[in-house]
């Protein structure tokens, strides 16, 4: 099983004044995350995309980028890109580029993301936003396939016999469809033979089992190959030496976060005990010991029938660029070996 980290490039969590001094330390340490990860022998390292101003991953290629010119062997993706406030074209374009700096090691996931500022801010009417998705989805697909491509779409302006460079050196440059909880998201991945990428940020893992299930009919009833069906989960996570401290650490600023969150959205305050229900057995967040955590990527993989890749979410809880250097070398250097063992 592979395993990796995804980054929002988190500046700071809360009401702060940020600074370009601050963003240009952020982003250096989170360079120098990616770079450790990669010497700890981690598998991908993921950069999400988001609009809000406690992040600094509007560019994810960007970073990506920069990135590459650091590490030799661990895969670099998107997680996610949004692609409904993107054009596929230009995306395909970064992408592209991104895998011939890297030698190959690019990946994307494409989403809808979890946040609707990209809507507001490029033009987008939200209350189309699956057919805006589908459509470039399809696209950028299309231009993934093909060279030269001719296509008619809604939202972009048609291509005529168009060639789009450069081309990757991958072929096919991966592509994930990174999904949330609909079984339509599920069934549209399977269908399209795209490897998924689940966003597990609470409950219990193994009730996204049926959804899973669909994705796999979906993709053998469209005559894909099971090796093409590959299924990934992206979850909060840490790591300590010492289990009881890694949720001790790890939990005010995972209140803060989503208390804050959830004023917007009209969920109810983080509460310790809800908390400590998600890093128990069941819950989602592998937050613990090496072999505590390794145990529950294992659970997780078993509850859905098997998983090729597990991405820990780690930088949104305040904790510092030490702690997060020592937990990726714990993840690499201990809680790895005991899943593949």
């Amino acid at each position: 099983m592979e395993i990796g980290i995804d980054s929002f490039a988190a500046l700071e969590m809360g009401n702060v004044k940020s600074s370009p001094e601050r963003s240009t330390k952020s982003i250096n340490q989170l360079l120098d995350r990616i770079e450790h990860a990669d010497k700890m022998g981690l598998d991908v390292f993921g950069i999400g995309e988001h609009y809000r101003k406690e992040f600094l991953d509007s560019a994810p290629p960007v970073i990506l980028s920069a990135a590459a010119a650091r590490t030799n062997k661990i895969r670099l993706t998107s997680a996610v890109t949004v692609l409904s406030a993107a054009d596929p074209v230009r995306a395909f374009q970064n992408f592209s580029t991104l895998d011939l700096i890297s030698g190959g090691r690019a990946e994307m996931v494409v989403g809808r993301g979890s946040f609707t500022e990209s809507f507001q801010l490029f033009g987008l009417n939200i209350q189309e936003y699956d057919q805006i998705f589908s459509e470039k989805l399809d696209l950028l697909l299309s231009i993934r396939d093909n060279e030269k491509i001719t296509w008619s779409g809604k939202y972009r302006p048609a291509l005529n016999n168009q060639p789009v460079y450069p081309r990757p050196l991958q072929d096919p440059l991966p592509i994930w469809l990174g999904v949330g909880g609909t079984p339509q998201s599920f069934v549209r991945a399977g269908l399209l033979g795209l490897p998924l990428m689940i966003a597990i940020i609470g409950g219990e893992t193994h009730r996204f089992r049926p959804l899973v299930d669909l994705y796999r009919e979906a993709g053998a009833k469209a005559g894909h190959s099971p090796d093409m069906l590959k299924v990934g989960i992206h979850s909060l996570g840490y790591v300590e030496k010492d289990a009881q401290k890694a949720r001790d650490v790890y939990f005010p600023g995972y209140a803060e976060t989503f208390t804050r969150i959830g004023r917007e959205r009209g969920w109810p305050p983080v509460t310790r005990s809800r908390f400590d229900e998600q890093t128990g057995p069941l819950g989602a967040y592998a937050i613990g010991d090496a072999q505590e955590v390794a145990e529950k990527i294992i659970r997780h993989s078993e509850a859905l029938g098997g998983i090729t890749r597990f991405s820990f979410q780690m930088d949104n809880a305040k904790l510092s660029h030490e702690q997060l250097m020592d937990a990726i070398e714990i993840i690499g250097k201990e809680v790895s070996p005991i899943v593949n063992s």
